[in-house]
């Protein structure tokens, strides 16, 4: 089947910049990744992935580490482990 329906859409520069490399790093364009969603959608007969509204415990953790506060950072995943006393 040849593909002649168009998808436009705006988004952030930033997220688009950034997901695009990671798709690269995936050997996928944006486009292949779209179309692999809405395959999934079509075998899935909805999301594939949930999507819900988060409690407030999980809502609050994640204000928080976008703001950075409670959040470490680590240079090594040793220093990581070694953290986490594994």
């Amino acid at each position: 089947m040849t593909k002649t329906a168009t998808i436009r859409t705006r988004i952030e520069p930033d997220l688009k910049s950034e997901v695009e490399s990671i798709l690269a790093q995936l050997g996928l364009t944006a486009s292949e990744a779209v179309h692999l969603l809405y395959r999934q959608i079509q075998l899935r007969r909805g999301l594939p992935f949930e999507v819900r509204i988060p409690n407030a415990a999980t809502a609050r953790t994640l204000k928080a580490s976008k703001s950075g506060r409670g959040v470490k950072r680590f240079g090594t995943r040793k220093e990581l482990y070694a953290d986490l006393g594994i």
